[in-house]
């Protein structure tokens, strides 16, 4: 079981092969991209913060607590931070298991919760200059008037 926070750029290969097994009958991987529009904002990019000692932990207890509920082979969640463009992998999140109905289970439990959980703040920057924090666990953001760079 493994997780990351990087500033280089997922490897959703490699993610993919990490939690490969002979004894895995299923492997699930999700993968967050970037988006160009969120509701009618058009998004130019993205940029993560994270407070990085914090977000392994709960990161961790999260494919714990899954591996309680589920009967998990292997499991890897990756995040980026920094400043992200269109289409840019963003999160990635692999699991093993001997059936598919568990691993699809698990690999949904760990990236909702991640989003709810872990503080790793997304920055969303939008082409009329204009940007938007949206904090773990937060429904609604806080708007920034801030011109974007």
């Amino acid at each position: 079981m493994t997780v990351r926070l990087t500033d280089k750029p997922i490897d959703y290969h490699l993610v993919t092969e990490s939690v490969r097994t002979p004894r895995a009958g299923a492997v699930v991987l999700f993968l967050g991209t970037v988006r160009e529009f969120t509701d009618d904002q058009q998004t130019t990019a993205l940029d993560y913060d994270a407070y990085p000692e914090m977000a392994i932990t709960k990161m961790e207890e999260l494919v714990a607590e899954a591996g309680e509920k589920w009967p998990i082979l292997n499991a890897v969640i990756e995040h980026r931070v920094g400043h992200l463009e269109l289409g840019e992998v963003c999160v990635a999140v692999a699991v093993s298991s001997p059936h598919r109905k568990e691993a699809f289970h698990a690999g949904q439990f760990l990236i909702d919760e991640l989003k709810v959980r872990v503080p790793i703040w997304k920055k969303e920057n939008w082409i009329d200059g204009q940007s938007e924090w949206v904090h773990p666990g937060e429904e609604e953001s806080v708007r920034s008037n801030t011109p974007s760079s």
